[in-house]
């Protein structure tokens, strides 16, 4: 590199692409930390080797075909990581018991501002979003690694066939039968598909949902959160394989082992293309709140379908930029006084 100029101009061009190459190695590994790792990699590796790089394609596509490489060499250990519902069969309350499975295990939580990209065309907002949802971060899970990447270069990125055979050296005609193949393997996935029901941004009825949520879990009121449920409604909890189908269970368990967690309060954050909090219980030790989980609603016909909570504080609230500690408001002490 000839000058510190053109180093920090190179840096800068670089820089550029974090978020979507992020998005992108998200997709393709469903890790939200090995994602961070993939993108800084590519990015070391293409300054590294910028004077190799003679502009025969645009600085993007090289990049992306370096990221692929990389999520590639990171995917031969054949780790699929999974949500709990992948693995096991739903656990009825009177059987529930928290075991907890490795992290890489597991399909992880990722905050919007970190994968979705600004863009001007709402479309291509929608489909960035559907593209990072947990159903279908779960379904890309099943593909072999060469058929989720021509997926998501195709049908997410909307990249042509001949420049998805280019950069991975390979003719159009492989690249087409990789994305049949990935295709029917997303097809017979019936919740693979766009969740439809969540509109961007929320419409008011959405928003007055999650609104009820939020005084109905605060409150630890079980009737009003029976009525936000629907009746097949999932609960699951990551790193333990437990996962709950129903409100009876759902509602059951949140008054018995998760009972602790009555009295929380929780904060919106927007995760995966799709509404979340992050979930802070009582701390009687140290006074006010301390995290408990980054919960992610799913929600469809107004109803809250997914309810799904990851609870390794220490990775994720760093992840989403939130505090550790939340202090009791100024009417709550007021109140214990």
């Amino acid at each position: 590199m000839g000058n510190g100029t053109a180093t920090a101009d190179l840096d800068v061009a670089l820089e550029k692409h974090r978020t979507e190459l992020t998005g992108y190695c998200y997709r393709m590994l469903g890790s939200s930390f090995e994602a961070e790792d993939a993108v800084q990699d590519t990015l070391v590796r293409a300054w590294r080797s910028y004077e190799k790089f003679e502009g025969r394609s645009s600085l993007r596509s090289w990049l992306y075909r370096i990221a692929t490489n990389v999520c590639l060499d990171m995917l031969t250990a054949g780790n699929k990581r999974a949500r709990p519902m992948d693995l096991t069969e739903s656990t009825p309350l009177a059987r529930a018991a928290l075991s907890p499975r490795p992290d890489n295990t597991w399909l992880e939580p990722m905050p919007d501002a970190r994968v979705l990209p600004t863009v001007e065309d709402p479309a291509e907002a929608a489909v960035a979003k559907e593209s990072v949802r947990l159903a279908f971060m779960a379904a890309l899970q099943q593909l072999p690694p060469k058929q989720r990447a021509v997926l998501i270069l195709r049908e997410v990125l909307a990249w042509k066939a001949s420049e998805v055979a280019e950069l991975l050296g390979t003719s159009v005609a492989s690249v087409n039968s990789a994305l049949q193949r990935a295709r029917a393997t997303l097809a017979e996935r019936a919740d693979a598909g766009p969740e439809g029901a969540v509109s961007d941004p929320l419409d008011e009825e959405q928003q007055k949902l999650l609104e009820r949520y939020v005084q109905a879990f605060e409150g630890y009121d079980m009737t009003a959160l029976t009525a936000l449920l629907h009746e097949d409604a999932i609960m699951t909890m990551p790193p333990f394989d437990l996962w709950l189908r129903g409100t009876a269970d759902i509602t059951g368990f949140m008054t018995t082992i998760g009972a602790s967690c009555a009295g929380s309060r929780l904060l919106p954050v927007q995760a995966n293309g799709l509404p979340g909090f992050a979930h802070y219980k009582p701390d009687p030790e140290n006074g006010g709140f301390s995290p408990w989980a980054v919960q992610i609603l799913e929600i469809s016909d107004g109803r809250i379908t997914g309810f799904h909570c990851f609870l390794d504080t220490q990775r994720w609230f760093p992840l989403f930029d939130l505090p550790l500690h939340l202090e009791a408001e100024a009417d709550e002490i007021e109140k214990g006084v």
